[in-house]
């Protein structure tokens, strides 16, 4: 999810800058947080913090209903908690398009949410897909495709 545009965020992207010249060329691809709730949002900020998330999947059907552009390696990102605070620049790595029944487990220990397992994975997306559906009346299916973006954290606050 999309998140305003909170001071900590330009805060952030100024320091990185100082540090890291070779990046004064890029410009920041998106800002966002992750999940739909407060506590999962913050509790992946962390993870990406501690560089143990460094995957996401939302669904092909989001970024098509939001008419959003894919994601794309070297795309930069900021990383937001729920209240829109920046805690980490990431950068894409990959992105692959999978059917949903076709996730992997080490795409699973990738995402590092949960127990890493690929059943944890299943349900927590099947149950945060159908509550992103569910307000335009569709539900996901099996074979939804899933945007696997990797990514690496390149900072943090």
């Amino acid at each position: 999810m999309k998140s305003k545009q909170h001071p900590s965020v330009a805060k952030l992207w100024k320091g990185f800058l100082l540090k890291n010249a070779e990046y004064n060329s890029c410009v920041i691809n998106d800002l966002f947080y992750f999940c739909d709730n407060k506590k999962d949002a913050d509790d992946c900020a962390e993870l990406v913090v501690n560089k143990i998330k460094q995957a996401t999947a939302p669904s092909l059907w989001w970024f098509k209903k939001n008419n959003e552009k894919l994601p794309e390696p070297g795309d930069i990102n900021i990383v937001t908690n729920w209240n829109g605070e920046a805690v980490a620049i990431v950068q894409t790595t990959k992105v692959n398009q999978v059917p949903f029944n076709k996730i992997t487990p080490e795409f699973a220990v990738c995402e590092g949410e949960g127990d890493k397992s690929l059943a944890y994975w299943n349900k927590v997306h099947w149950d945060y897909y159908t509550r992103e559906m569910k307000p335009f009346g569709e539900v996901p299916t099996k074979d939804m495709i899933v945007v696997c973006e990797y990514f690496k954290t390149i900072w943090v606050v």
